[in-house]
């Protein structure tokens, strides 16, 4: 990509008139198929994948855990195709181990061995965070919308925070844990709030502020360093990327396909409001917070705060919100009748939370989402 503006407005403006690349990192618990709890045995799978599959795949923290990820894609088919090829490609692996792949984003039932994978880094989170770093494993979905210049995707991420909870909602798939409903949507979500440095990203007026907020938090020791910059949004250390982290893994490839579309033209919309010199909306950190603890607790089945106008509304009308603003930049990148399509299932199916309460008990519960996974 080659940008030739100068200022943030410029590149971001420059930015908003170009295809958008995206890509996902989708994380899954290897089960057993008798009693569904959490089996450590993601080595052995991992190594029974057929080589581009390993490519495609990453340790992770927990040795229940599979994380599989996309190349960069540019269209929403593109992306379908790889979480699909990826989603059965692992499976496979951990059938041939003895274990179901469930895209779940709680452990339901219990984990049995809390160790952590044997990388240096891991051990060094184990140490510092102690229990924390022990609690049973828990999955997300990461959306990665290109964004080059750090200093545009600061500014992205500011203008992202107020419609967080809404993606948080649609993605609420862990109403399980300990074998029972917790009477919460996203259990994953609550479950994080135990870690300092995750939760909502700070308001950041450019990359030197970024910069410096983080080496205060690596300082006062909430961070154990920059690798544990976690918050719902951030410009990603790996990629020229924005990525948003808020939301639970997906029950399928087309839930996860929906979140990416949303979410890449919700960035291909702010960069335009970037462009003209509009403001990101700030609310109140205690207002934020609580959008995302309720956005957590309720899933899609009653409000969600609205952010922009202050006040509690029916989520379906958030959701709604959401595809009207985002029109322009979906159809520019004709993601619109995708997601258009996904959205109406959704609405029709529940979300991923839903979909486990309708199948009644944790073990129902798990092998639909076992089935689910592949498709």
């Amino acid at each position: 990509m080659s940008l030739t503006a100068s200022s943030p407005a410029d590149l971001a403006g420059a930015l908003a008139r170009q295809t958008l690349t995206v890509g996902a990192e989708e994380e899954f618990l290897l089960l057993d198929p008798g009693t569904w709890r959490n089996v450590p045995v993601a080595d052995d799978a991992r190594a029974r994948l057929p080589d581009p599959a390993r490519q495609q795949t990453r340790v992770e923290f927990r040795r229940s855990m599979m994380e599989m990820v996309t190349p960069v894609c540019t269209s929403l088919s593109e992306l379908r195709g790889r979480l699909t090829a990826n989603r059965a490609a692992a499976a496979l692996a951990a059938q041939s181990v003895g274990a179901r792949l469930v895209a779940v984003a709680a452990t339901p039932v219990a984990e049995p061995d809390l160790t952590v994978e044997d990388t240096p880094r891991f051990r060094a989170i184990s140490r510092h965070y102690g229990p924390i770093a022990h609690d049973p494993a828990l999955c997300g979905c990461h959306v990665h919308v290109g964004v080059p210049d750090r200093e545009v995707a600061v500014q992205v991420c500011n203008h992202l925070r107020p419609w967080l909870p809404v993606v948080q909602a649609l993605t609420a798939n862990s109403p399980f844990h300990a074998g029972a409903d917790t009477g919460h949507a996203s259990w994953r979500s609550i479950q994080l709030d135990r870690w300092p440095s995750l939760g909502p990203a700070p308001y950041l007026t450019s990359v030197a502020h970024y910069e410096r907020t983080v080496a205060e938090l690596v300082g006062s020791g909430v961070m154990l360093d920059e690798s544990m910059v976690l918050w719902w949004v951030r410009p990603s250390r790996r990629y020229p990327t924005v990525e948003v982290r808020v939301g639970d893994v997906c029950p399928t490839a087309g839930d996860t396909v929906l979140v990416a579309g949303l979410v890449r033209g919700l960035v291909a919309t702010v960069l335009d409001d970037i462009a003209a010199g509009r403001p990101a909306v700030s609310p109140p950190e205690h207002l934020l917070r609580a959008a995302h603890w309720n956005a957590a607790h309720q899933g899609l089945g009653g409000t969600l705060m609205d952010l922009c106008g202050r006040r509690a509304v029916p989520a379906w009308d958030l959701v709604d919100l959401l595809a009207d603003i985002t029109g322009p930049a979906l159809r520019r990148h004709g993601d619109d009748g995708v997601v258009a399509k996904e959205l109406a299932r959704l609405r029709e199916e529940g979300t991923g939370a839903d979909r486990q309460r309708v199948a009644g008990d944790v073990p129902g519960a798990m092998r639909l989402l076992a089935d689910l996974t592949t498709h």
